[in-house]
């Protein structure tokens, strides 16, 4: 089950219980939270909060909007934060939970593509691996035996079994000259 359905749900929780289903009274989530009925209509008033309804209209509050109205009443009353910043806070709150939950995301996607890409390196190490020669394998000089003085005479083929040697010609720096 993923966490935003356990947190939707309220599945997953030590205790069992739906945190999210609307369960209290406007009088019942006043008193839990330590407010006032008519604070908690305004704040609803103003998008802070949302509780549930029945089916006769009623305002049920759920465990986590109890939580939620403690929180305000903790920004306002001891960090004396206004409604607006309060409101900005909480904005701000989910802003971050998304960017988390997308961070997440990329992660996860990140590491698929890092393990298919290993997997290709490996699988193209495997692929050239005998095609891949040591440095060195082939030189001549330690593989061919030195020539003896009269086996050949010389100019007549003796440059066959020695390792020639060609100049290579280099490119000058071409820069301000001295």
């Amino acid at each position: 089950m993923s966490a935003r359905r356990d947190r939707d749900t309220g599945a997953g929780r030590e205790d069992g219980l739906d945190h999210t289903r609307g369960v209290f009274m406007i009088s019942v989530a006043a008193e839990l939270a330590e407010m006032h009925p008519q604070t908690l209509r305004m704040y609803e008033a103003r998008g802070l909060i949302t509780p549930k309804r029945s089916p006769k209209n009623t305002r049920l509050y759920s465990y986590e909007d109890v939580e939620r109205l403690r929180r305000i009443q903790q920004m306002t009353a001891r960090e004396g934060l206004n409604l607006a910043g309060v409101e900005t806070v909480l904005e701000l709150e989910r802003e971050l939970e998304r960017a988390r939950v997308e961070i997440a995301r990329m992660r996860e996607r990140a590491d698929r593509i890092e393990q298919r890409m290993n997997e290709e390196i490996d699988r193209v190490r495997r692929s050239l691996r005998a095609e891949i020669v040591p440095y060195g394998a082939y030189e001549t000089k330690e593989r061919m035996p030195a020539p003896s003085s009269g086996s050949r005479p010389q100019g007549s083929g003796a440059a066959d079994a020695r390792r020639v040697s060609i100049p290579i010609e280099r490119q000058r720096r071409r820069g301000p000259s001295r």
